[in-house]
């Protein structure tokens, strides 16, 4: 009952944004978004992932080995996401940021904090990281289906994960004013977003049944990969378990920021429901990942 709880403190917030959203949408069908967009891919995501990175007491050796682990779960998420997206005759680039990329954020790391304390948090944090730089790497890629040298080099979220590394590398204790500053981004950035959310779904029309299938997958078989990832690189452990528990949170959040600037409104649509569905899921699939996370990497 307690993970219930926990996942209900953890959740309510988000849909309750959701719902701010909803309103303003139905109330003023007109209200442009544009404004959050711009402030979280260019000055809100960048705060988030310097905060998230160097005030949870990660190391530098955490960070790199657990980047590499996220990648190669994500392989394992696109290989798998691909041929489901090629059964639903999906657009298999636009349309595979979802699948791949969870919610690992301000869902992941609080739930790990709950089942781990705060030695599951620097764990949580480094995967975390790694999913938002993907985000805004990757997931920009596959959803403008175009690669190109100059998404990196203007994009603020690489160079905040640069500084970030920085500072784990030479062990920088962050100024109490920059990790107050940050912090304050941060969370201003996800309550945006996620309204911005919630104007989207007055104005979006998906598939409800492409969407369970997708969700399914996402809440599902990300857990499926993960465990096959621990079980051939024999991690044991907390960290073994953050790692199983963040691979079965929802779409991200960040997968909808990403697509309404670079993909067409369908796909934006297709998303959107994405996120929202797979959320709803969560609160039935997290208790039951977070279980045998406990039972059997502690």
């Amino acid at each position: 009952m307690e993970i219930y709880i926990k996942i209900f403190e953890v959740i309510f917030p988000v849909f309750f944004v959701i719902g701010v959203g909803y309103f303003i949408g139905k109330k003023n069908p007109k209200f442009d978004t544009n404004f959050i967009t711009n402030f979280a891919a260019n000055i809100g995501t960048p705060a988030m992932i310097f905060y998230t990175v160097t005030t949870t007491g990660i190391t530098l050796s955490i960070f790199t080995h657990y980047f590499v682990y996220a990648i190669i779960m994500i392989i394992g998420f696109s290989l798998i996401g691909i041929l489901l997206l090629f059964f639903l005759k999906k657009d298999l680039s636009m349309e595979l940021p979802p699948l791949i990329l969870p919610n690992t954020g301000n869902m992941g790391v609080p739930i790990c904090l709950f089942a781990y304390g705060t030695q599951g948090l620097g764990v949580a944090s480094a995967i975390a990281s790694v999913i938002i730089l993907f985000h805004f790497t990757l997931g920009v890629f596959l959803a403008k289906k175009k690669f190109s040298l100059d998404i990196l080099v203007k994009s603020p979220p690489v160079y905040a994960i640069l500084i970030s590394v920085f500072f784990l590398f030479f062990d920088i204790k962050t100024p109490l004013f920059l990790e107050n500053t940050t912090f304050l981004l941060t969370y201003a950035t996800i309550f945006l977003v996620l309204m911005s959310l919630g104007i989207a779904l007055t104005r979006f029309k998906f598939s409800m049944k492409d969407s369970i299938i997708i969700s399914l997958w996402r809440v599902i078989l990300g857990p499926l990969v993960a465990f096959a990832v621990i079980y051939n690189f024999n991690l044991s452990g907390f960290a073994a378990g953050v790692l199983l528990i963040q691979s079965a949170m929802p779409s991200a959040i960040l997968n909808y920021l990403v697509g309404t600037i670079y993909s067409p409104k369908k796909v934006v649509d297709s998303i959107a429901s994405t996120i929202v569905i797979s959320t709803l899921m969560s609160f039935i699939t997290i208790p039951i990942v977070v279980f045998f996370a406990l039972k059997y990497f502690n």
